[in-house]
């Protein structure tokens, strides 16, 4: 099988990136759109965060599409109201927050429950039609679903991943779980039959190991697009409260740490059409210069195709 492998960072405007000074030019560092052009220039893969606090505009899509390669890539975080996370209701476009009951308009954060099923599909609709401008422009990786460490291998949760299919018929879903329940003694085989029954991409992580919520590096594709998102591997961070997400993913991987990787992808390469690898050790400039030394590496290996800077390896 002939996969191609992709190689990007989660955020192309991490806060702490653009502080550093360390990857944007000085003129560059604080034009959106010269960013953006900027970052593609140098991968061709990356993952939007935003969309996970509220549901991009289709004029910014749009934009995005202009402003990037025909051959660049977003994998785009699913809204937290779809997975189980609390939103605030300014989240929401007007017209939703006007719809939601007087009592969910107060609450500081709101959740799937305060949703009738009519408004619910509505959400979903909207969120469907801001991706359509990547997907038209065959710019749309996966739709990357981040379900909680409270979200379990329960019968109300598998139906909630069975019903995904359903939600965004025309995208690719990736599934990330942070319960490591999910791949335990007795369900492992379960939750990956689920997932390539339901034509659902499994996220393969690299972080933390010893927590509940840790997950073991599993090189398993279940779709088209093998997802691997690289947490860092911070123990003392990685459960601590009250922290930014930067905080908590500041590592810098080692050679050999991303070493490890290269026979992985390569058995993920020979699984899936597509690998997408991830940088989400988002602190400073930690990601983008362990997805450059990645990207390196995979084009040291044997493949008939690989041509920096857009980081695309053909196996």
């Amino acid at each position: 099988m002939t996969a191609v492998v992709r190689v990007g960072t989660c955020s192309w405007a991490d806060k702490t990136l653009l502080d550093s000074g360390k990857f944007y030019p000085a003129d560059v560092v604080k034009k959106p759109r010269e960013r953006l052009a900027y970052y593609s220039s140098h991968f061709d893969l990356v993952e939007v965060d935003s969309s996970f606090y509220a549901i991009p505009a289709e004029e910014v899509t749009s934009g995005w599409v202009e402003l990037t390669p025909g051959s660049f890539v977003f994998d785009v975080k699913a809204y937290g109201l779809f997975t189980g996370h609390g939103v605030g209701p300014r989240t929401l476009p007007a017209d939703f927050r006007s719809a939601l009951p007087a009592s969910a308009q107060a609450k500081r954060n709101i959740y799937m429950s305060d949703f009738g099923p009519d408004l619910l599909d509505e959400v979903y609709r909207r969120f469907e039609n801001a991706l359509l401008p990547l997907d038209s422009a065959g710019k749309l990786g996966v739709v990357l679903f981040q379900f909680p460490p409270w979200f379990g291998p329960r019968h109300d949760n598998r139906e909630v991943l069975r019903s995904l299919r359903a939600r965004l018929p025309q995208f690719e879903v990736a599934v990330e779980f942070r319960n490591g329940a999910w791949l335990g003694e007795g369900d492992r085989d379960y939750t990956l039959g689920l997932l390539r029954d339901h034509r659902l991409n499994y996220v393969s992580i690299d972080g933390p190991q010893g927590f509940p919520s840790s997950l073991p590096p599993l090189t398993e594709a279940t779709g088209r697009t093998a997802v691997v998102r690289f947490h860092g591997r911070n123990s003392e961070t990685w459960m601590k409260k009250n922290i930014t997400a930067a905080e908590r993913f500041n590592y810098d991987y080692p050679q050999h740490e991303l070493r490890e990787w290269l026979p992985r992808v390569r058995e993920l390469a020979e699984k899936a059409e597509e690998v997408h690898l991830l940088m989400n050790n988002c602190h400073e400039d930690k990601a983008v210069n362990n997805a450059r030394q990645l990207a390196g590496m995979l084009a040291d290996l044997p493949a008939p195709d690989f041509s920096p800077p857009q980081r695309r390896l053909t196996i």
